[in-house]
């Protein structure tokens, strides 16, 4: 993680659930917004490419959304945890036209960061859970 922090990619992230099954639950790694095509989560086994356009959906908040944890099993331990989590979940359309969501953690130090480079590569607008939720992601 510290190679990608010094090449200037910041979103240590940790994958919760969601549509993809390339990645188990509990996989950490980097998603990426340098490349101008394509946001990419990086893990030292697999790496997933989506095109910015085809991301359709952004939203923050310290908890997993309603409309998402009932869709993925999550662990109930996780979401109940008194730690502050920061919890950001991406809805795109895949290849074949199928929407997908992912449900990321990510590491604190670099929320405002990477919600600010994603808005800006993908056009798209974060959605903010509630009033925490914009003060923590944009500062």
């Amino acid at each position: 993680m510290a190679e990608a922090a010094a090449s200037g990619d910041r979103g240590r992230v940790e994958y919760i659930g969601g549509t993809v099954d390339a990645f188990p639950a509990g996989t950490g790694g980097v998603l990426k917004t340098s490349d101008r095509e394509y946001l990419m989560l990086v893990t030292k086994k697999a790496t997933m490419k989506v095109l910015y356009e085809r991301v359709n959906l952004l939203e923050y908040g310290q908890q997993v959304s309603r409309r998402y944890a009932m869709a993925i099993l999550i662990s109930p331990v996780l979401i109940l945890s008194r730690k502050r989590k920061h919890f950001l979940t991406v809805g795109f359309q895949d290849d074949s036209g199928k929407q997908q969501a992912a449900v990321f953690i990510v590491d604190k130090n670099d929320i405002r960061t990477l919600l600010a480079s994603l808005e800006a590569r993908t056009g798209v607008r974060v959605e903010f859970q509630d009033e925490e939720a914009r003060r923590q992601g944009r500062g």
